[in-house]
């Protein structure tokens, strides 16, 4: 059964968004939040309880430390249990490659910005059209499960900025030239997509941030 509502959460503030400079000292995964990214992910978990409210959800988390504590705050909030936690790294981040410097970064940046925000491959790491490849990969994973009995009224996807720009470019079937806008989604930014009952197609909203992408559908 599809569910009513697909639920795309970046996760809080980590480390790295108040220092870029942690991306040459620790691995990618291990990248925890700040106390201001446990804040927002509580935050998100009351108004994701409000939304739902006593129906059935799962949830799908990148296993990075900052995705696992966000969807840990966001749980939390939430009376009941979801149905079943799946950790998929095909929702993991974009690699950036084995922990660049903080000038390797914004020298790659550079070359990204002239070559192409999409097309791009960090030395040693993804661009994001390989993101794209592993949401396409993702997908199916997806559709199997909604075909399971008793299949939760509503999935919880816990993710990183890239990863969900991809999910969204490849689900709505954007085109690459209008993906490729250079913003990111903030942090702990919620998205809903709603299923349409006449359609049975998925309409995206915002019902908590700023309309980001509204204007793409």
């Amino acid at each position: 059964m599809k569910p009513k509502r697909i639920i795309l959460v970046r996760h809080g503030e980590s480390e790295a968004n108040v220092d870029r400079e942690i991306y040459s000292k620790s691995p990618d995964h291990e990248i925890a939040l700040t106390a201001t990214g446990h804040e927002q992910s509580v935050d998100t978990g009351r108004k994701i309880a409000a939304l739902i409210q006593s129906e059935s959800y799962a949830v799908y988390v990148s296993p990075y430390a900052r995705t696992l504590q966000t969807m840990k705050g966001i749980c939390g909030e939430i009376a009941e249990k979801p149905l079943f936690v799946y950790q998929d790294p095909r929702l993991r981040e974009q690699d950036w490659g084995v922990l660049p410097t903080q000038e390797e970064t914004k020298r790659n940046k550079d070359v990204r910005d002239n070559y192409s925000l999409f097309f791009y491959c960090f030395p040693g790491g993804e661009s994001c059209a390989d993101v794209f490849d592993r949401m396409s990969t993702f997908f199916e994973t997806l559709h199997r499960d909604f075909q399971k009995e008793k299949f939760p009224e509503n999935i919880l996807i816990v993710s990183h900025g890239v990863a969900i720009k991809c999910f969204l470019a490849r689900w709505f079937h954007w085109e690459v030239e209008h993906f490729a806008l250079n913003f990111n989604v903030p942090n702990c930014y919620t998205l809903v997509m709603n299923r349409n009952r006449d359609s049975d197609r998925y309409e995206l909203t915002e019902p908590f941030g700023k309309g980001l992408f509204s204007w793409r559908i």
